[in-house]
């Protein structure tokens, strides 16, 4: 039990930061910086003590596959506001597509992810396609260069609070998952967009809709660090046991990929300003 309640608590103490990076850094930083490998720590953590190096295997092969889902999810919050703003609840309308969106698309992730089981396709392969595909939709979304403002508002703490406690049910639940024998769907269930989905709401609530629309594509781009962790993390926990496999894991995804992802469109930005 022990091996849930800590990941779950973690998950959501980090859920509560990202909110408050964006806050204070804007949505380029905030939603770059922000989105490093967090929660999936502690959930990959707690797939290979429940389930050792094969539920960790599985699981982890199809987070950047839910990570390309979850950057669908963000596209949401990017294209639809415009769309419903003379609407009564342009909010409710945009969360429920939202989560409709992310609700198909995870369907069909699983549906792939269980079907390279049944051809033997490796969960290295699978997991380096699904981190291809998640690139390519991130770079399609950062081509538009959108205003990405600092809060002027603080967030409520209800609202974070509220952030905190879903992100930690989403990750308690992964690892419920993992514990009963089912690895894919815990590793879809471990990437579910708790802390995407609470930022843009309470984001949203607090200073309108311009901050949370303006990190979203950062955040998709930034949130590909997950994937490459995931990755990275399939072998290094099994080679060097949980604590320093994690943090390898940790420092390579963020090397290779967070640090270069946000100069690299921190300078495309301001050559597309200019």
């Amino acid at each position: 039990m022990l091996a849930i309640i800590l990941p779950a608590i973690l998950a959501g103490i980090v859920a509560i930061l990202v909110t408050l990076a964006i806050e204070r850094f804007g949505g380029l930083v905030g939603g770059v910086l922000g989105t490093i490998p967090s929660t999936i720590i502690p959930a990959a953590a707690g797939f290979y003590h429940i389930d050792g190096k094969e539920g960790l295997l599985s699981s982890m092969s199809i987070v950047p596959l839910a990570m390309m889902v979850n950057g669908l999810f963000l596209s949401v919050w990017i294209i639809l506001p415009k769309y419903v703003s003379d609407k009564k609840t342009p909010l409710l309308f945009t969360t429920i597509a939202s989560l409709f969106t992310w609700a198909l698309f995870a369907y069909i992730a699983l549906s792939i992810a269980d079907y390279s089981v049944s051809v033997d396709i490796s969960p290295a392969t699978l997991g380096v396609l699904g981190l291809v595909c998640l690139i390519l939709v991130s770079i399609f979304f950062n081509i538009k260069t959108r205003p990405s403002p600092k809060g002027d508002n603080k967030v409520p703490i209800l609202i974070l609070s509220i952030r905190g406690v879903a992100a930690a049910i989403a990750i308690g639940s992964a690892l419920i998952l993992a514990q009963i024998g089912q690895p894919l769907v815990a590793g879809l269930a471990g990437a579910f967009p708790a802390i995407f989905l609470t930022s843009m709401v309470a984001l949203w609530i607090s200073q309108g809709v311009t901050v949370p629309q303006g990190a979203a594509a950062p955040m998709m781009l930034g949130g590909a660090s997950v994937a490459v962790y995931a990755l990275v993390v399939m072998w290094s926990i099994p080679g060097y046991g949980i604590l320093l496999g994690s943090v390898i894991a940790w420092i390579l995804s963020v090397g290779l990929w967070s640090i270069p992802a946000f100069l690299l469109l921190r300078k495309y930005r301001a050559l597309s300003i200019d």
